[in-house]
């Protein structure tokens, strides 16, 4: 189980690699990111927003910190 400076660290690693690589994500993606990491936002609340599945954005927030993760190799 995370703690919370795991989680912290976690949330502070995503942000500083989007701050580099964001440019790199289409504008959607960073609506979506931006929407979870900055405005704390959750999956369902960001679903609403914009009219998708809580599942879709759980998939596309995936998918972005997978971009992200891999811009660090």
């Amino acid at each position: 189980m995370m703690n919370n400076m795991d989680i912290l660290d976690k949330k502070n690693k995503y942000n500083q690699l989007f701050d580099f690589y964001g440019c790199l994500l289409t504008e959607k993606q960073q609506e979506y990111f931006t929407s979870y990491y900055f405005d704390d936002m959750s999956l369902a609340e960001i679903a609403d927003e914009h009219n998708i599945s809580r599942n879709a954005v759980h998939k596309n927030i995936k998918d972005i910190k997978e971009k992200l993760d891999y811009r660090l190799v």
